[in-house]
């Protein structure tokens, strides 16, 4: 246990900032900077402090607003298509299913469709049930204007999230049974685990090859995946838990070439999220290669 609320609520915090921002590195530093603005209260003025959780999320949501509106005229530009950063998680995040599915690509990439006043409201509450009175001190808004904001992205995301929840035991399945069918680029496997209208969304952010836009159609995404164990390079295809889920790593060569998320419904594979990208790639493999 800790008297420091900061660090307290670290996690927290990281995930607000995570959920608003789908990196795992601006995150990291809009934490940060809500520690040194934390910290240059002194000791007196944190101690006046009547709700310091609700004080650090307000400072961590204005700062990750800052840096999305700056990040949004980035993507703009964005070579291909664009994924959150992967991050990599343990099998019990799994069991939290609303935290889970909020860190998820798919609830991800939905929430890039928001503006950002749009996306942060929803986050705070939908995901962390956060009074809409203490939403409006963090945005600037007025109550009234918050809950129609709130309901607007409620809708937008409630239209456009996964209808389905599948259980950690049925995508374990589902995922191990993808993997061996990557693995021994068996066609008819993977056949059987993709859904007939199945898409694939890689990001190389123009840095490495990459698909520019979705590949649609369980055929083309099956012939391309049991295509992998044929080209002239060592692969491994491994396990591992990310964004809450059962996902995989793809190694080419000894060196971390693609994470791949998936989005199931009724026991098939709907999409294929591949991360290429180094630059979203390096945090996960520093942090892979401590765990070793």
């Amino acid at each position: 246990m800790t008297d420091d609320p900061f660090v307290a609520h670290r996690s927290l915090l990281f995930t607000v900032a995570y959920e608003m921002l789908g990196s795992a590195a601006d995150a990291e530093d809009v934490v940060q900077e809500a520690w040194l603005r934390w910290a240059d209260l002194g000791d007196a003025a944190r101690a006046d402090v009547r709700d310091p959780r609700a004080y650090l999320v307000r400072i961590v949501t204005r700062q990750a607003l800052n840096r999305l509106r700056t990040l949004a005229r980035r993507r703009e530009e964005y070579v291909g298509e664009w994924l959150p950063e992967p991050l990599l998680t343990s099998p019990d995040v799994a069991e939290d299913v609303e935290l889970a599915e909020s860190v998820s690509f798919a609830m991800l990439t939905v929430l890039e469709t928001l503006g950002p006043t749009e996306r942060a409201v929803f986050v705070l509450r939908e995901v962390f049930e956060t009074p809409y009175d203490e939403i409006a001190e963090t945005i600037g808004r007025s109550p009234a204007a918050v809950r129609q904001i709130a309901h607007r992205a409620h809708e937008h995301v409630a239209a456009r999230r996964p209808r389905v929840q599948v259980s950690r035991a049925e995508r374990e399945a589902v995922v191990a049974r993808f993997l061996a069918a990557v693995r021994g680029g068996d066609l008819q496997g993977l056949l059987a685990v993709l859904a007939p209208d199945v898409v694939v969304v890689a990001d190389g952010g123009g840095v490495v090859a990459a698909a520019r836009r979705p590949i649609q159609g369980a055929a083309r995404v099956a012939a391309l995946l049991a295509g992998l164990v044929r080209l002239p390079v060592s692969l491994e295809v491994v396990p591992v838990w990310l964004n809450g889920g059962p996902a995989a790593r793809i190694d080419v060569d000894g060196e971390l070439d693609t994470m791949v998320s998936l989005a199931i419904e009724d026991g098939r594979i709907t999409r294929v999220y591949a991360v290429r990208n180094p630059h979203k790639l390096a945090r996960v493999d520093e942090e892979a290669e401590l765990s070793r």
